[in-house]
């Protein structure tokens, strides 16, 4: 097939595999007569393998993934089913990637055609091919359209709100506006701040007995708070904050998503890193991308902040975990947190999550910038009703 053609589909069940040199994560969405999804549910990847008509199966690094469409299951409203691809490594591009999708037939696995998109370069995601119901026959077309901004392009054009599509488009222009907003931010900072002190558990720095980093290692429980500073000054390098979790009760594989809000001294919310974001606010905060299974020892997911380069806009960062897949935390076991020296590797802050509720998100800890420059860290470890990081971006604020 060639950018744009189609074919009319000769089976009521077709499988598309994309296979490339490269792993490459496989997802499928159904569209209405607008172009858009209905909700959430209607996105059919790792996390959400199944659907009404459309399931996803992986590869396992060994084969393509690939999507199944039923059209006899596709419900009414549905008429496009759009079967996307990304590259697995954080930051990939398809620059010297050929994938090729093969449309075959769901029963017998016979091929029914084959599409390779042409000159491809400086796009992370791609919409492949597209299964599509016309005048009552379900065919198959050709696309090949790419995106530079990954899943997150993806979500603006298609509505996809766990991939925060509010966060994908202004990305830019939110940077700019600081610097006209700049002037008014630090007056209008500085006198809100000290009644704001308090709510942060302890108070402004001098004699309130908070912790900072000159002993070492810090391990903090709930609410407690730890300066970053040590030897009187503060720490403004790239720190890691390193995320990890283990299934209770050596059960099934538990896929959480660790992701990061950044905020500014209104409480305004600038932007989110997460799987489908990997990177954001110039590049200072960076996600190392997602975890599907939370085994083996160490983090399952790591996002690499550098204080210094962190734009002065940015006043508090909030860490959260959240489960896509609606697995509560009563099924989690060992969830932590810790904050990592981005050089050495060094553990300076580590938050145990003790308690667990059955609930699919959680605020881990955050990060706020004090008047002085440096920054607090403070375990937080409240539950929150929400699969998606989009759903965390309010009470993450009211927590600030």
């Amino acid at each position: 097939m060639t950018p744009g053609s189609n074919i009319p589909l000769s089976a009521a069940r077709v499988t598309v595999d994309v296979a490339a040199p490269v792993r490459l994560d496989v997802s499928g969405l159904l569209l209405t007569a607008d172009g858009k999804v209905r909700s959430d549910d209607d996105f059919i990847f790792y996390n959400q393998p199944s659907g009404p008509g459309v399931t996803y199966r992986s590869g396992g690094g060994t084969a393509p993934d690939a999507i199944t469409v039923d059209t006899t299951a596709v419900p009414p409203g549905i008429e496009k089913i759009i079967v996307t691809a990304s590259p697995d490594a954080a930051g990939q591009t398809f620059q010297g990637v050929e994938p090729t999708a093969t449309v075959r037939n769901g029963d017998d696995n016979s091929v029914l055609a084959t599409f390779t998109p042409p000159q491809l370069g400086s796009e992370t995601a791609l919409v492949i091919v597209e299964i599509y119901l016309r005048n009552g026959q379900w065919k198959a077309r050709a696309v090949g359209q790419g995106y530079a901004n990954g899943l997150a392009g993806i979500a603006t054009d298609f509505g996809v709100t766990v991939e925060e599509p509010a966060a994908a488009a202004p990305p830019q222009p939110v940077t700019p506006p600081p610097a006209p907003v700049q002037p008014p931010a630090p007056p209008v900072t500085a006198p809100t701040a000290p009644p704001a002190a308090p709510a942060t558990p302890p108070p402004p720095a001098p004699g309130s007995g908070k912790i900072n980093l000159d002993k070492g290692r810090v391990s903090l429980q709930k609410n407690q708070t730890v300066s970053l500073v040590k030897g009187g000054r503060p720490l403004l390098a790239q720190v890691k904050m390193g995320l990890g979790w283990e299934p209770a009760y050596r059960g099934k594989d538990i896929d959480l998503d660790a992701s990061v809000i950044a905020y500014g001294p209104q409480r305004n919310h600038i932007d989110s890193c997460y799987f489908g974001k990997l990177q954001i606010v110039g590049g200072a905060i960076k996600h190392s991308g997602d975890n599907l299974t939370g085994e083996g020892g160490g983090d399952d997911e790591v996002i690499m902040v550098d204080l210094g380069r962190l734009p002065q806009e940015v006043t508090g960062l909030v860490f959260t975990v959240n489960s896509f897949s609606g697995q509560k935390f009563t099924e989690v076991a060992k969830a932590y947190c810790r904050l990592l020296d981005g050089t050495t590797g060094e553990e300076l802050v580590r938050f145990d999550l003790t308690s667990a509720e059955p609930q699919t998100g959680v605020l881990m800890a955050k990060l706020i910038r004090q008047f002085s420059g440096e920054w607090d860290m403070t375990a937080m470890g409240d539950f929150v009703k929400s699969r998606t990081v989009r759903g965390m971006v309010k009470p993450a604020a009211q927590a600030l």
